[in-house]
């Protein structure tokens, strides 16, 4: 994967905007932990991100990657960079969300119909919306990468239709809002942790789990499934996040280049998972998996009977935010 996206990542640098000759950069050693390993297309974004930094900061500028929870997990990181003792951390939006309410709107079922959409709106107005309600928190987000669209496989049935849920158990995070959508489509969803899905798929204990392509093949659930249905059910980004009380103290030139080496580290991350995703979507599908699709009219139907997940939560996320994500795509589909 990392030679799959070299070419890419030089590319992305050479376009991107020189800094002045005379720019005021400092020597910087910039921690930026993760709980994923180096191998994750994470690891491709962090990789190209470094590459820009260095080279618009003549050097000066280096970023140093800790993985796999090496500094503390995800909100432990994420609070040492509100107390300023940490620099940067890449983290899931999903366990943010006791500390910033609006990111439980990427949690909302359907929201997004595909790629395109969630990169129109993250990286538009609405992603800076949410962006404000971070540096409220002392957070500031760089870039929205992708940890991606989860997709449901299960033993009993393709999912064509929302119908096709009815009595079928299937192992969900524990997540209100996951619990919700699949109990209002008729399934019987089970919080369960996430070594225990194998076990549970091959016994019969449950019939059916949720996680992105790349989860089911590593994890090797497709062998213990005997249908992949592409719902696009759920999009989970990761944020690229700074401390503010850090980054305030940084020069504007110094600002500049982080903000838009995040970007060049976020357009190759997001190159990588997607490459990775249809690598691990043929792989599922080579095992003799029967994969089918959602048409846009199943998918736009699933969406229609979610309203009352979006009406149970709008609440907790904040009004304002799912009105303004719901306007946000529509004006998106209209265009």
């Amino acid at each position: 994967m990392r030679k799959i996206v070299l070419s890419s990542m030089i590319a992305l640098i050479s376009m991107s905007v020189a800094l002045p000759a005379q720019a005021d950069f400092k020597k910087r050693n910039i921690r930026i932990s993760n709980g994923l390993n180096a191998e994750h297309p994470v690891g491709n974004g962090v990789e190209a991100f470094n590459a820009c930094l260095q080279e618009k900061s003549g050097g000066e500028m280096k970023l140093t990657a800790y993985w796999s929870g090496s500094l503390g997990g995800d909100i432990q990181a994420t609070q040492a960079l509100r107390s300023g003792t940490q620099e940067a951390v890449i983290t899931s939006s999903s366990p943010l969300v006791g500390l910033v309410p609006a990111l439980g709107v990427f949690d909302l079922p359907f929201l997004f119909a595909n790629d395109q959409e969630a990169d129109a709106i993250q990286d538009g107005a609405f992603g800076d919306f949410i962006n404000e309600k971070l540096a409220e928190q002392g957070l500031v987000n760089l870039a929205y990468w992708e940890n991606g669209f989860r997709q449901f496989s299960n033993s009993k049935r393709p999912i064509e239709k929302w119908e096709d849920f009815d009595g079928i158990k299937l192992r969900v995070m524990q997540n209100n809002i996951f619990l919700d959508t699949f109990n209002n489509l008729g399934a019987n969803p089970t919080p369960m942790a996430f070594g225990e899905i194998f076990s549970a798929l091959e016994t019969g204990a449950i019939d059916g789990q949720e996680n992105p392509f790349v989860t089911i093949d590593t994890s090797k659930f497709y062998e213990v499934q005997k249908y992949v249905s592409v719902t696009n059910h759920a999009y989970t980004p990761f944020l690229v996040l700074f401390s503010k009380r850090i980054l305030d103290k940084y020069s504007p030139e110094e600002q500049a280049a982080l903000r838009e080496c995040a970007i060049v580290g976020r357009d190759v991350q997001r190159q990588a998972i997607r490459e990775l995703s249809a690598q691990s979507l043929a792989t599922i599908k080579d095992a003799g998996v029967q994969v089918n699709e959602l048409t846009p009219e199943e998918q736009k139907r699933m969406l229609e009977k979610s309203q009352v997940v979006y009406e149970k939560h709008k609440a907790e996320i904040g009004e304002d935010v799912v009105q303004r994500v719901q306007e946000s795509l529509a004006a998106l589909r209209n265009q």
